[in-house]
């Protein structure tokens, strides 16, 4: 049976991938900052209390996983927080660090530990969660984009330096996706912007080709297939999920 690691898999986008994984069969272990989620979560899927962005955590987890699973199939980088939202000129220092902090070190470290359990096995995949904002940029959203855009980075190096080990890493950049966490990033946009939610949730839509809103299913759905043999020769490849977005500010 194959294994599958999610970080911040006990919500959100995590817990959508994690049912996903285990109904096609993974073994699945999350973690998430959150110990209510964590003991909440579905029979079948295993949990640990773990900030990803914390160096001596995440080594720990790794060992258990390596003492209790002997290794790991797959891993699902995908903590993150939405950082501060603000002009770059009132931009708080601690908030913009501790947004990379969450985003991109986690990432980091995620795959630096998975690394080391994939390569004496000569093979693994890594899917890193990025975002559009990784892509185009997206005001007042300083923090959040450039750890996004470091993600796709980190992505690309990480696909060159294992490639030879027959790993293979990719990255998932998923639009506005519908849920909690959209919700308090649409409302402190608002906010910024002197608009009501509701008008930027439609700004959000209407910037897309498909004129609507991602669901984590179809997220869940991209991860499932980049896992699979299916996806054998793809690597190194900033992938979005977003029904096509070509105006990023409407």
């Amino acid at each position: 049976m194959k294994t599958v690691l999610i970080t911040a898999g006990a919500n959100g986008i995590g817990l959508v991938m994690a049912k996903a994984f285990a109904g096609a069969g993974y073994r699945v272990w999350v973690t998430d900052v959150d110990a209510a989620m964590v003991a909440a979560l579905p029979p079948g899927i295993r949990g640990s209390v773990c900030d990803a962005s914390l160096e001596p955590g995440m080594q720990a987890l790794f060992e258990q996983i390596a003492a209790e699973w002997g290794g790991l199939d797959v891993l699902c980088a995908n903590a993150g927080i939405k950082g501060p939202t603000a002009a770059i000129e009132d931009m708080d220092l601690a908030a913009w660090h501790q947004c990379l902090a969450v985003n991109l070190d986690g990432a980091m470290l995620a795959a630096k530990y998975a690394a080391r359990l994939m390569k004496p096995a000569g093979k693994g995949v890594m899917i890193f969660m990025s975002s559009t904002a990784g892509l185009y940029g997206n005001p007042f959203r300083a923090p959040y984009v450039a750890a996004k855009w470091g993600v796709i980075g980190l992505m690309k190096t990480v696909a060159m330096e294992l490639g030879p080990h027959g790993i293979r890493a990719n990255a998932i950049c998923p639009g506005s996706v519908n849920g909690p966490r959209i919700d308090r990033v649409i409302e402190a946009e608002a906010a910024v912007k002197g608009m009501t939610p509701d008008a930027v949730r439609q700004g959000y839509a209407s910037g897309t080709a498909l004129k609507r809103l991602t669901d984590p299913e179809d997220v869940a759905a991209m991860a499932l297939y980049l896992a699979s043999d299916g996806a054998r020769m793809v690597s190194g490849q900033a992938l979005a999920v977003d029904g096509m977005t070509y105006n990023v500010d409407p």
